[in-house]
């Protein structure tokens, strides 16, 4: 009530443009009692996962190969370095060409907005590793797989984790703006049914829940990555100076 009389009294803006606390939290019971958001966050998290995982393996797998082979290296790497700045949406008619409008295209939206960044953290990260550290574990007779598995890919973690929390950011928003266009299922989806109805008690309640469901995989998965790692090399230190 305090709400409308404010909004009336100074005309800011309209109730059906910018809804109100009390709506939007009605809505956003009404999602969950129908089961709504249960089911689109589950969708959205399988599709996340999914994607996510392919970009992971894919974009170790390239860096390596570029840091390994200098032809890659040379030639490759400009080409990542320019498909990581073209935004992920772009993507999408080339996932619709290729795979229609099934669950294959969204995932591979998902996938290729962040491959490229984990690609490039691998690539910095394996670069900017110590070369005393290489020289001393290759005096000590370590080479070939040993080195990387023991030395190379350890020293080179703390860029390596901010390139996957970097991509995950970047995959789920490639995620969200594939299932705005043509997923049945999916926040994404419900996002735009809320716009297609003009509810915009809905629309804001979708945008809470991601925001909600970026903040729990940053506090249960990243931040404490990211913590064990500092603690590793040292790094946690520098927090307390």
């Amino acid at each position: 009530m305090v709400y409308r009389i404010f909004v009336e009294l100074f005309k800011i803006w309209k109730p059906y443009v910018f809804p109100s606390p009390v709506s939007v939290a009605e809505t956003f019971i009404r999602l969950l009692d129908n089961n709504v958001l249960f089911i689109a966050i589950w969708a959205t998290t399988k599709r996340m996962v999914i994607g996510y995982l392919i970009s992971l393996i894919a974009g170790i797998i390239l860096g390596l190969s570029i840091v390994k082979f200098g032809f890659l290296d040379r030639n490759l790497r400009p080409l990542i370095l320019g498909f990581q700045t073209l935004p992920s949406v772009c993507w999408l008619p080339f996932a619709i060409l290729w795979y229609g409008l099934s669950e294959k295209a969204i995932i591979f939206v998902t996938a290729i907005g962040s491959l490229f960044s984990i690609t490039l953290a691998v690539e910095s990260g394996i670069k900017n590793v110590n070369p005393l550290y290489i020289k001393a574990a290759k005096t000590m007779g370590a080479k070939g797989i040993t080195l990387y598995l023991n030395v190379i890919i350890p020293a080179s973690l703390p860029y390596i984790i901010s390139g996957m929390k970097q991509g995950w950011s970047f995959a789920f928003r490639a995620l969200m703006a594939g299932e705005m266009l043509f997923a049945t299922k999916g926040l994404g989806q419900v996002l735009m049914v809320g716009r297609d109805l003009a509810d915009m008690s809905q629309v804001i309640s979708v945008m809470i829940v991601t925001i909600i469901f970026g903040l729990v995989v940053e506090k249960a998965i990243f931040g404490p990555l990211e913590n064990q790692i500092r603690l590793r090399w040292g790094l946690k230190i520098h927090e307390n100076l």
